[in-house]
């Protein structure tokens, strides 16, 4: 397409006079705010600024300048040029235009930048940086008077310290108590930088402490710290005391008085007949008929008659209840029964209602797979809450889903449908011996699966699974998670191939192995760590590692009874391998109080096949690239190693797959507007073969070629996060593929070929 040049100069003058009209409406003697220009900060000694006062003092100089129409990295601000150029008094629809499209000018008298440095001195005094000053100066445009920034200078002074800590001087038992709890802040410390918010934290904490240790009507402001800087000049002494308006109520220390828990029926239901039990947690007063088991509830109540009152045990009880998924509706009420008694006590009322047992639900989605595939999908599941009236979940699902490929390789005839039927049943508690080390403060379940599903990969082949196991899924400590299967039995039937499929699988006898009809016998064991080591939510970790092995009880027991050679269950082979997978997440929070994140993922993975398989399951074999991997480049479309499937075979991805595996990935995620979010992102990693394969040469792991068989990728993409569902627009632009490719460079791949393109549905990790 041609574009004339008065075209061109049109466009150019049209920018350059929206550019230059945009503060007509600014007042005389005003401004219009185009920002913050300089903020120096320099401390006494030079040293480097706390980066959460850095952060504070730039959360307090922030204010929103003037942005350009609907998104700020757009070059014309449209916004400022119809406020300033049309006429607001419109009727019809050019008002609704103007009402859409105007942005009124922030002006620098709005913005008060000198109320700004008083509050930015109060964030310094309140980190203990005495005396410091803060300036600012209106930086006038060169050309446009009219507009201006705000330069800010900080000169910072030495920080205070804390130099003594004077503790309570009474001998009372909560005064004795709440020095015993001060003591062992990491905060209160000689030495440590004097800071409100640090005191503030400590109020809370040792309020909590007490809430904990009966004295239930305890609150954060009866803790009082009073700081002296005379004492000894440039430091502080710390004074803790016990406010004056300390309410009676709030100085008992309670013990658990009577226990009553009652459990209403659903809503819908009439209220029905109560019927009081007698448990070893109190009182139960159940409306009658309902299923429940009568053991039930007194599991999930933590309370104990006589022990000291303890916040802590409302929330593990109210949780624990919630876990169990069969109430909607979860009251917990202490009422002191007795507050002139030696030993006041609270009683504990906690009232629980029955939700619908039964649920059906219909969903007609858009599903994406780790694997790029991309397609509609039908779900139908039915459950049951409370099948034996003891919390149990009975659940079936029918599903059918129609997938075609995402990226580079979307016109590949490799698409594929799927349906099938999944059944379980989940026991809110251990059916297992006792030795499994598990914490009593969380449920613990036991799960019973069942289920069978076909899979059709047009062209190619028709396979029918069915499995059937049991896990046990326990907490041992509140950050990690335990899940343990002793027994999963698969069983993969290869129902029917083609001429094509054949003929691949004539071409890579390794490959058809792992393809054959088999019996999958494993036990696995999976650990999973998630937890942030902040209040603020700034670091965080999701550390997931899973060990499986297949095939060597049965192993076992067949060699016993004498069988030599390849062995059979049914008459069918079974397999026989180990394999191990460990995955790192790490979030990190750029900037706090913002949703500016940088997440990597590290992925490392194995697997061997021994005794009585030559080659592990395919299903078990790793693979790389696609929307939720190395995201410039397409499912098993690299690997393994510098191993370049013959073009005849590049739609099949048959052979692309390895028994070894490593990624490495890192995204930048950032707020765009409202629910629009943005990334930029870089992979890396490929798959190896552990055992030599002739007819795969270059995808053995071999420590020589190690780094140039990683292949590279970059990318940006857009998120549309409301919440309970992401979708995800990624473009994947490769930077290295481990195979040669008509080029010598590291960068090998021509711009035309080097993109991949991916919808899917979450975040990749």
């Amino acid at each position: 397409m041609r574009i004339k040049l008065p075209a061109v100069l049109a466009v150019i003058v049209s920018l350059f006079v929206m550019s230059c009209s945009t503060t007509r409406r600014v007042p005389q003697g005003d401004a219009r705010y185009t920002g913050i220009g300089k903020f120096d900060v320099a401390t006494s000694n030079g040293e480097k600024v706390p980066v959460g006062l850095m952060e504070n003092l730039k959360t307090a100089a922030a204010c929103d300048a003037n942005n350009t129409f609907l998104v700020s990295f757009l070059p014309i601000p449209v916004g400022l040029w119809v406020y300033n150029n049309w006429n607001d008094s419109a009727k019809g629809p050019k008002k609704w235009l103007y009402n859409w499209l105007a942005r009124p000018n922030v002006l620098i008298g709005e913005v008060k930048p000198a109320l700004r440095t008083e509050l930015m001195k109060q964030i310094l005094d309140n980190n203990g940086y005495f005396g410091s000053t803060v300036d600012y100066d209106i930086s006038y445009g060169k050309r446009n008077k009219k507009k201006a920034a705000v330069d800010y200078s900080i000169k910072m002074s030495s920080p205070y310290r804390i130099d003594s800590i004077i503790y309570l001087s009474e001998t009372d038992k909560m005064s004795v108590f709440i020095d015993s709890v001060a003591k062992k802040s990491h905060y209160l410390q000689k030495g440590e930088i004097f800071c409100v918010d640090s005191l503030s934290d400590e109020r809370i904490r040792i309020a909590n402490s007490m809430r904990n240790r009966g004295y239930y009507y305890f609150r954060p402001e009866y803790i009082e710290f009073l700081a002296d800087s005379l004492i000894n000049p440039g430091s502080i002494a710390i004074k803790l005391t016990v406010a004056d308006n300390v309410p009676d109520m709030a100085k008992l220390q309670y013990r658990t008085g009577n226990i009553y828990t009652t459990i209403l029926r659903n809503n819908k239901e009439s209220p029905g007949e109560p019927d009081t039990i007698s448990t070893n947690r109190g009182d139960l007063i159940v409306m009658e008929p309902a299923r429940l088991r009568k053991h039930l509830i007194p599991s999930c109540i933590t309370f104990r008659e006589g022990k000291l009152f303890s916040v802590r045990d409302m929330d593990r009880t109210q949780t624990r209840l919630s876990r169990l998924g069969i109430f909607g509706n979860i009251q917990i009420q202490p009422v002191p029964s007795d507050t002139t008694a030696a030993n006041p006590t609270l009683d504990v009322y906690t009232f629980c209602q029955f939700d619908d047992p039964i649920e059906a639900s219909i969903e007609v989605n858009a599903t994406s797979k780790s694997n790029s595939y991309l397609g509609p999908g039908l779900i139908f599941g039915l459950s049951n809450r409370n099948l034996f009236g003891g919390g149990e979940r009975l659940s079936v699902t029918l599903n059918a889903d129609y997938e075609w490929q995402t990226g580079r390789n979307s016109n590949s005839v490799f698409n594929s449908y799927e349906f099938g039927i999944n059944g379980s049943l989940a026991f809110p508690r251990m059916l297992a011996p006792r030795f499994i080390k598990r914490t009593n403060r969380e449920l613990n379940w036991t799960t019973i699966n069942l289920g069978a599903s076909v899979l059709n990969r047009p062209h190619y082949f028709k396979l029918a699974d069915f499995n059937m196991g049991i896990t046990y899924e326990w907490r041992a400590a509140r950050h990690s998670v335990n899940q343990f299967t002793p027994f999963k039995l698969t069983y993969n039937k290869l129902i029917s191939t083609t001429h094509e499929f054949d003929s691949i699988m004539s071409q890579n006898p390794a490959v058809a192995l792992s393809f054959q009809s088999q019996f999958i016998p494993e036990m696995s064991y999976t650990y999973t760590l998630d937890k942030f080591f902040e209040r603020a939510r700034i670091n965080g970790i999701n550390f997931t590692a899973t060990v499986t092995e297949a095939g060597n009880i049965f192993n076992g027991i067949w060699s016993l009874c004498g069988v030599k050679g390849e062995k059979k269950l049914f008459g069918t082979p079974f397999s026989q391998f180990i394999k191990g997978q460990a995955q790192l997440v790490y979030n990190r929070r750029l900037i706090r109080g913002t949703d500016q994140w940088l997440v990597s993922r590290i992925f490392l993975g194995a697997a061997h096949a021994y005794g009585n398989a030559r080659q592990v399951p395919y299903a078990e074999q790793f693979y790389i690239g696609g929307a939720n991997s190395i995201r410039a480049f397409t499912v098993r479309s690299i690997g393994p190693g510098s191993y370049r499937a013959p073009k005849s075979l590049r739609d099949g991805y048959f052979d692309q797959t390895g028994t070894f595996k490593l990624e490495l990935n890192t995204e930048y995620r950032f707020p765009i507007v409202s629910v629009l979010h943005g990334a930029a992102f870089i992979d890396a990693g490929n798959i190896w073969l552990l055992k030599k394969d002739e007819l795969r040469l270059g995808g053995q792991l071999n420590g020589r070629t190690f780094f140039k068989d990683i292949a590279l990728g970059t990318g940006a993409g857009l998120r549309v996060d409301i919440g309970m569902m992401v979708i995800r627009f990624d473009v994947g632009y490769g930077l290295h593929v481990p195979y040669y490719n008509d080029t010598p460079h590291y960068f090998n791949i021509k711009f035309k070929n080097a993109f991949a393109y991916h919808l899917a549905i979450g975040y990749p990790f």
